[in-house]
């Protein structure tokens, strides 16, 4: 909020759509999070697209998204190429780094209390596969274009932050 920036979570547009009564996806993005997979393109970049939509046309100022957990994948990073080019730009990515046995910790810590499908240990291996497969190489190729911001997420909240707010201050 400080830097003016919407929060966006592809995760959370999927799950409350999923939740959504009547919804034409919902049943097919329960199966896809709880196998640990991702969502089709045309699903996510419908739901970003459509937030995004609404958050300009209740107030125009409102342009700049962080958008998390968003392209997953190089049939995502296509997606949103063909959808959004023209009309947004990555200014860069903020890589949150951590140990796959400290992810796994907190998720499985995390799902004590939060009621998600996938906070359990085989959806979570099922999750860290999909990502070294599909999403490590998309952060690879905009290491390449030198747009990633990398923070060490094994830190303490507090030290992550610190370093996120470090980042912001930098990029705007």
């Amino acid at each position: 909020q400080k830097y003016g920036y919407t929060h966006l979570s592809a995760g959370d547009l999927l799950r409350d759509e999923r939740k959504r009564p009547g919804s034409q996806y919902g049943e097919l993005i329960e199966n896809y999070i709880k196998e640990g997979e991702i969502v089709p393109v045309e699903i996510t970049i419908s739901l970003l697209k459509r937030a995004m939509d609404q958050t300009m046309a209740a107030n125009s100022q409102k342009n700049k998204f962080l958008i998390d957990g968003f392209p997953r994948n190089e049939d995502n990073l296509q997606g949103w190429k063909k959808t959004m080019d023209g009309k947004a730009d990555v200014s860069f990515v903020l890589f949150f780094d951590c140990d796959n046995e400290i992810c796994i910790g907190r998720c499985l810590e995390r799902g004590k209390s939060s009621g998600r499908s996938d906070d359990n240990r085989e959806s979570l291996e099922k999750r860290i596969h999909t990502y070294l497969q599909s999403t490590r190489p998309i952060i690879d190729l905009y290491e390449r274009m030198g747009k990633v911001r990398k923070v060490d997420a094994s830190k303490s909240v507090d030290e992550v932050f610190e370093k996120v707010v470090q980042i912001f201050d930098k990029e705007g």
